[in-house]
């Protein structure tokens, strides 16, 4: 488990290989064939030490919530157009209980509004139009609220990764300059250029991971705003059919 952890960690900071020469510039003088061995993608990720790990585990999770917004904030999963024009068709001729099934076979934000109403609809038979209006908006205003929560998650992690990269940046400093604080007789340039190559190595890791999650969070932001005009667009045209059905 812990070699394909490694692996999967090996491909997500491919980009880290640039800093093979940074680190071989603060040690003694290698030839070039030294460079590539001692700067390996693997041992980047040894060097960096366990918060390479933890950075891995991010970018996966990060890669997750990209897949799954994709197929999640579209139209179709939002505000249904074959749903919407299936309850236009059946307000305008009051079928509310046929507009009931037909939200039944859907969890889409749009069927849960519209439940919502309908449901107030058939209780009083004649609804209020201003506590109609509060319904939907109500439902409305729930069902935003759980949508853009989702992608602050992709915020979250681009917060948070550049911070875990900060902390192997000090920790790598730390081990560098203790190397020196405790017999500088002693002190090695190799043991130097460790502390200092997990330091710019777990940094730039964090950069990797959190500059993409910002990113699409940002690219996400947008189109859940779009998607939400739109549902509010749809709720505005049931309450107008609801309040003038036959």
């Amino acid at each position: 488990m812990r070699s394909i952890f490694r692996k999967t960690l090996v491909c997500t900071f491919a980009a880290a290989v640039m800093l093979g020469g940074v680190t071989s510039a603060v040690g003694q003088p290698a030839d070039e064939q030294a460079i590539k061995q001692s700067m390996s993608l693997t041992e980047i990720i040894e060097t960096g030490g366990w918060l390479m790990y933890v950075l891995g585990g991010m970018s996966i999770l990060g890669l997750a919530f990209v897949v799954y917004f994709l197929l999640v904030l579209r139209q179709q999963q939002i505000t249904p157009t074959a749903l919407l024009r299936d309850l236009k068709e059946k307000l305008v001729a009051g079928r509310i209980e046929e507009s009931l099934t037909a939200c039944a076979g859907s969890r889409s934000p749009l069927s849960i509004i519209a439940t919502a109403a309908l449901e107030y609809t058939k209780r009083t038979g004649e609804p209020d139009p201003a506590m109609l209006k509060e319904i939907i908006e109500g439902e409305g205003n729930r069902q935003a609220v759980v949508i853009q929560n989702q992608t602050q998650y992709l915020l979250d992690i681009a917060v948070i990764a550049p911070m875990v990269g900060l902390l192997g940046t000090v920790m790598g400093m730390l081990k560098a300059f203790n190397t020196v604080a405790l017999d500088i007789a002693k002190a090695k340039p190799m043991l130097l250029a460790a502390g200092v190559s997990q330091a710019l190595i777990t940094t730039a890791a964090g950069l990797i991971v959190g500059i993409p999650a910002m990113i699409f969070y940002a690219y996400f932001r947008g189109r859940t705003s779009k998607l939400l005009s739109n549902l509010e667009s749809a709720s505005a045209d049931l309450l107008t059919l609801l309040i003038h059905k036959k």
